[in-house]
């Protein structure tokens, strides 16, 4: 069945999955919020900004979010964390009561909420989280991938699985919604220490015990939320985590290597148009384990490498020297 579909947020992941729904047969629509990306869709069926060199498919139109009307039933959230709220104040109207998927990952800095808490609070809709390993290159170069739909409403999470899944893009449903979006928020998080442990030169080892004790944290936070133990071993949790953490494509990853091997994050951020988010998320972690009095080291050493310009080195050979225990959640 064809479904009339808005894609908020035309980033190279929003343009990735609305590309994969147009490959579905969907009637879908991308709202930007460049004119060069809505130019370069339309004219030349490739996102020269985010996704460049890659051609999408033909039916995938693109708008501009002033073009936004409520002229559709379902809708696909990619909006970065940290303009969410905004976002949503500014479209309410067009949004209350519609089927609604957030594809977004992170933790809003100033409240210490996830994505799907921020809807909660400003807008009544039917909503579900999509989260997983999913480079969005790789997705829009139709390569095998597979991730999680969470919903509060199990018949959510399985109108969403039938509308996403195709022959290269596989679709598990849970309920756990708080365990889905912990794991693809602080996975971030988590590359970034793994990346400046590689550009310190650290090697194998380390990258594995960073991910593996990262893996801890990530599960400390989301039992305290509420999520479930067996999501974080699933994945929107293990899964997403390996992935960012070894692949070339994270952008999170690459973060933390030019960290590590000396690069200011101004320097870092001012060099690139692609956000990556855990250098938002990490800060927004920091602040609400110590809310929540949850021991998270290496969050809070990336919190200190990234906003009080510790050395990396230095970071991690604090973790090192820490009090010896037991290895436990």
């Amino acid at each position: 069945m064809q479904e009339k579909i808005a894609v908020i947020g035309g980033g190279s992941w929003g343009t990735a999955l609305a590309n994969l729904l147009s490959d579905n047969n969907h009637d879908v629509s991308l709202y930007v919020l460049e004119e060069e990306v809505k130019e370069s869709i339309n004219k030349k069926h490739e996102n020269s900004i985010f996704l460049k060199g890659i051609e999408l498919n033909k039916r995938l139109k693109c708008f501009l979010f002033e073009e936004l009307s409520a002229d559709f039933d379902k809708i696909l959230w990619v909006v970065p964390t940290q303009f969410t709220r905004d976002t949503l104040v500014k479209f309410k109207e067009l949004l209350n009561d519609k089927h609604v998927i957030v594809a977004t990952k992170g933790i809003e800095i100033k409240h210490k909420k996830f994505v799907h808490e921020i809807f909660e609070e400003v807008v009544n809709v039917k909503l579900s989280v999509l989260s997983g390993p999913s480079f969005a290159k790789e997705v829009a170069l139709r390569k095998p991938t597979a991730v999680s739909i969470a919903s509060f409403d199990n018949s959510e999470a399985k109108l969403w699985q039938r509308i996403f899944s195709n022959e290269y893009f596989r679709c598990y449903t849970l309920d756990d919604v708080v365990g889905v979006e912990v794991g693809g928020a602080m996975k971030n998080v988590i590359a970034i220490a793994t990346g400046i442990s590689d550009g310190l030169g650290f090697g194998n080892n380390a990258r594995a015990g960073i991910i593996t004790r990262g893996l801890r944290e990530i599960t400390r936070l989301g039992l305290k939320m509420g999520g479930k133990l067996e999501t974080f071993m699933g994945l929107s949790g293990m899964g997403d985590l390996v992935l960012t953490c070894t692949g070339e494509l994270s952008r999170n990853r690459t973060v933390g290597i030019r960290l590590g091997k000396g690069e200011k994050i101004e320097e870092i951020t001012e060099s690139t148009k692609m956000i990556a988010e855990g250098v938002y998320t990490v800060k927004a972690a920091y602040e609400l384990a110590k809310k929540l009095e949850i021991e998270m080291p290496i969050t809070e050493e990336v919190y200190k490498i990234i906003y009080e310009s510790k050395d990396p080195q230095e970071s991690f050979y604090d973790i090192m020297r820490r009090p010896l225990k037991e290895e436990n959640i």
